[in-house]
């Protein structure tokens, strides 16, 4: 359960509760590509909840809320990783087994989902901001104007973060 901010400043409770209703799947997913281990993950949460409550009642519709909120949640994603980077990961930290029983199925599914998002943390934060908004399934041009940029600069951010992707993968050589 998610803890929600209390203040005169920000969204109502309503409004925070719909919006993390609607769209709580997506702020897991965002916050997963910018952390590294659980602790993290909630810490991140947190923060891009609290960004969400004093951001919203400024919500003009000049995008969609789902934009919106995508743009929030990667702009604290990227403070939040550009902090952590003066703490070095725990060694062994990836090789942690989960003690409950899972399918083969489930675990190679969860081995290659972990092995892409690591990945993705190794991109560029502009190629890995480009990446999860497309695995977000937004379109080039949602892409370029959350990122302020041409469409042409997303295509050539996503080709190039492919490239990269596959060579982190092993898929191809450097």
């Amino acid at each position: 359960m998610r803890v929600m901010p209390q203040g005169k400043q920000g969204a109502s409770d309503a409004m925070l509760e719909r919006v993390i209703r609607e769209h709580g799947d997506l702020l897991d997913r965002v916050a997963w590509g910018y952390s590294d281990n659980a602790h993290d993950l909630e810490d991140l949460m947190q923060e891009i909840l609290m960004a969400l409550w004093r951001a919203l009642p400024g919500f003009r519709g000049d995008s969609s809320e789902r934009t919106f909120v995508l743009r929030i949640a990667h702009n604290r994603g990227i403070s939040f990783s550009m902090a952590r980077r003066r703490y070095s990961p725990l060694p062994d930290a990836e090789q942690l087994s989960d003690p409950a029983p899972l399918a083969e199925e489930r675990v190679i599914s969860e081995q290659r989902h972990d092995r892409l998002f690591a990945a993705i943390r190794q991109l560029s934060e502009l190629q890995r901001q480009a990446v999860m908004l497309h695995l977000e399934g937004l379109s080039q041009r949602e892409i370029a104007q959350l990122q302020g940029t041409s469409e042409t600069n997303v295509g050539v951010r996503l080709t190039r973060a492919r490239k990269a992707l596959r060579v982190l993968l092993g898929e191809e050589d450097a």
